[in-house]
């Protein structure tokens, strides 16, 4: 049996990236650049040795059909949350992703239609346990 390999974990700068890239579908060097360098000091070369290094990496996949290379997420946002989260709950929380919802909620307070998904997710996961 072949195990799946697993993405290499992005790092923050790359978090950036891929949070615009989700949002956008794809953009260019310059298009990434022009919207990270608008909120921090960036540089064009940083940006673009970053995207290349992710291509290297399997987080993003680069088309080169047109002079000016597009780059779009080769990874899913939901999976990365997931798996970020997974992390935070095992190293903090012994696993206990209840805990870690706990925290989460006591620090940042819930909107209603966030409840509702709350409500529905755990209505969900306690007919899981009942079966």
């Amino acid at each position: 049996m072949t195990k799946k390999k697993e993405t290499t974990r992005p790092t923050e700068g790359e978090l950036e990236i891929l949070a615009f890239l989700w949002e956008r579908g794809s953009a260019t060097v310059r298009e990434v650049y022009e919207a990270i360098s608008a909120s921090r000091p960036m540089v064009y070369t940083g940006i673009l040795k970053l995207m290349q290094i992710m291509t290297d990496k399997g987080l993003v996949i680069r088309d080169e059909s047109a002079r000016a290379h597009v780059y779009r997420a080769n990874v899913a946002k939901e999976e990365t949350e997931r798996r970020f989260v997974r992390e935070l709950s095992q190293r903090l929380f012994s696993g206990s992703a209840a805990q870690l919802a706990l925290r989460a909620l006591e620090i940042e307070p819930a909107s209603e239609e966030q409840l509702v998904e709350i409500r529905k997710l755990l209505a969900r996961k306690k007919q899981e346990a009942n079966r």
